[in-house]
């Protein structure tokens, strides 16, 4: 490390599972030295994810049955509204998304844009001053099993502070003229759509219906459905259809609607979603036979009423998307680099208004992405 580099810095600590009382912004966090094989990242900016507010709350525990915002007491920063903790389920032992117990205190944040200041022994030098982004989901260090996989702000930290050590290999250079917090809009939201995309392989002259499509994934899989060439259905909430519009949409439905009266039994091709909940049966409905569901999230609840026979009398194929090929990553850092999708940025704030950040994702009155900017460094 250089001389240039501080000893301490800023950074948000999440100290354990619950509201955003649990996130501790401090400035005497020691600056991490990168590993043989890492390179430390100077972070100009790191994205909200819904990842971290469901790994902050343990929504992801078995334990857990309703929708994100049921966890939430919903309290402004700063608030309390009295509930009692004892109301809450238990979500220590498997709150993370890999169900395995987190390791607190933890710095957040999945969605790192910054440059390189300083690399591992096993590390080429003349990668310092590279413009980066983190792929966020990648390989384990611990193991060959492409399956084991670890997420950077829960296996171990990520972006939510002023430095931040990741494996080299999950780096990767981006040459682009955006602002940095337009390529920290990036990495999680759309390596997320693409991978569902991907998956799902779905192609030029396809039709797809997405679900949260005002959202960061949900928008970002609208642009990239148009990319490939498909005709895009989108669901949000109608005061979000303009900047729904604006990403390439064809078709808008609002969220509350009928799909099946809205579109027709057995029409679209592939439904890519983000929410699940009481509506899912309606998106298998209007699923031609032998249409593909690809899901990676379920911000309206993850237990739901699925009729068995919808899926094999219409022999559909049914897709959970998590674990990413590294081609998709590889092609979104070409998509940016060559202008074929843009970021959408709805705010930004200071890391040390992280509460505030998040409280405003969860109430999910925006499009786009919400992104974090720490005090500079270098």
């Amino acid at each position: 490390m250089t001389s240039q580099i501080p000893d301490r810095m800023c950074g948000v600590h999440l100290t354990g599972h619950g509201d955003v009382d649990r996130l501790e912004h401090r400035d005497d966090i020691a600056v991490p030295a990168p590993a043989r094989d890492q390179v430390l990242i100077a972070v100009a900016a790191a994205g909200v994810n819904n990842t971290d507010v469901n790994t902050r709350l343990g929504w992801y525990s078995k334990n857990v049955d309703g929708a994100t915002n049921d966890m939430s007491r919903g309290a402004t920063p700063g608030e309390d509204d009295g509930a009692d903790a004892a109301e809450s389920p238990d979500v220590t032992d498997d709150g993370s998304w890999s169900g395995i117990p987190l390791t607190f205190p933890r710095i957040q944040g999945a969605d790192i844009a910054g440059r390189l200041v300083a690399v591992g022994d096993h590390v080429d030098p003349d990668r310092v001053g590279q413009r980066v982004l983190v792929r966020p989901m990648h390989q384990s260090p611990w193991s060959d099993d492409p399956m084991d996989i670890v997420t950077i702000g829960s296996e171990y930290d990520g972006g939510f502070a002023q430095f931040c050590a990741v494996p080299s290999a999950e780096t990767y250079r981006v040459d682009s003229d955006m602002t940095d917090v337009e390529l920290a809009s990036f990495p999680c939201a759309y390596s997320t759509a693409e991978g569902m995309l991907h998956r799902a392989a779905v192609a030029s002259g396809e039709s797809v219906v997405i679900t949260g499509a005002s959202g960061g994934v949900g928008s970002a899989a609208v642009q990239l459905a148009k990319r490939r060439g498909a005709h895009v259905i989108a669901i949000a909430s109608e005061s979000k259809w303009e900047a729904v519009r604006s990403l390439g949409a064809d078709e808008l439905l609002d969220r509350s609607a009928d799909l099946v009266a809205a579109l027709g039994a057995d029409r679209v091709d592939a439904a890519v979603d983000v929410v699940a909940g009481p509506g899912l049966g309606s998106l298998l409905d209007v699923l031609r036979p032998g249409g593909r569901y690809v899901t990676s999230g379920a911000i309206a609840g993850p237990i739901v009423d699925l009729d068995v026979r919808t899926v094999y009398l219409k022999d559909l194929t049914l897709i959970g998307s998590t674990r990413q090929d590294r081609v998709v990553f590889e092609n979104l850092v070409r998509y940016i680099e060559q202008r074929e999708i843009e970021p959408v940025v709805a705010a930004t704030y200071e890391l040390s208004a992280i509460r505030q950040a998040q409280h405003d994702f969860q109430a999910k009155g925006f499009a786009g992405k919400l992104v974090l900017v720490p005090p500079a460094t270098l």
